[in-house]
């Protein structure tokens, strides 16, 4: 199967099975959804949608936020992971759209890294959640995924050069949405210890599945 043909029939079967694929993150605007996406670093939506309705109760906008005090930010926040250092970059950066981008969550990649607690990964959530840019944010679930169904080779070795081949492959229409398919795709059924290969609707196409239907078959 070429790589062509691989990330069509990856792509069809997605647009198939799951067509629609959004975040799981609940948010009712830009930066609440950049509280949240910032909050889930190393942490799961669920536990972040249980955090976040009582800390933007508190602190609705970069305004109040910004004049906070990362100690009285980290009560609300302490039950997901490394609160302490997510409670100053929350600070951070509603202080710095309060002071550099007039309180409003900027649309540019170049703009959104300037914020503090935000890299790439969160950059490219926000433009492709928000604006629907042509932006894939490469998580531990679409770094799996992309791997073991063969869609980036394996000397991708970093998020960035696997999202520079997605990114090359998709068509630019599909990548907001891809971002989310391939999310979900390793949340619930291409997981990272138990991976639900045996009902896999993509074992056609897997290129970890053609290389285990082999080894198989060499040992009986």
């Amino acid at each position: 199967m070429t790589l062509k043909t691989r990330y069509k029939a990856v792509l069809d079967y997605f647009r198939t099975a799951m067509p629609i694929a959004e975040t799981e993150l609940h948010y009712d605007t830009p930066f609440s959804l950049l509280v949240a996406v910032m909050l889930s670093a190393q942490c799961t939506d669920k536990r972040v949608n249980l955090v976040t309705p009582s800390l933007l109760d508190a602190f609705p906008t970069p305004e109040a936020m910004a004049e906070a005090t990362p100690e009285e930010v980290l009560p609300y926040i302490k039950s997901v992971s490394y609160p302490n250092s997510k409670a100053a970059h929350l600070v951070g950066m509603a202080r710095m759209l309060v002071e550099r981008f007039g309180c409003q969550v900027p649309e540019t990649l170049d703009e959104l890294v300037q914020l503090p607690g935000v890299g790439r990964k969160t950059a490219n959530v926000m433009q492709a959640v928000v604006w629907h840019k042509p932006a894939m944010a490469v998580d531990t679930h679409v770094f799996r995924v992309s791997h073991r169904l063969g869609l980036v080779p394996a000397s991708a070795s970093t998020p960035y050069a696997v999202e520079q081949a997605l990114t090359r492959h998709i068509p630019e229409e599909d990548i907001p949405t891809a971002h989310h398919w391939l999310i979900l795709h390793g949340r619930y059924v291409c997981t990272a210890r138990n991976p639900q290969c045996a009902t896999c609707g993509l074992n056609a196409f897997c290129s970890t599945a053609a290389k285990n239907a082999k080894a198989k078959s060499r040992q009986s």
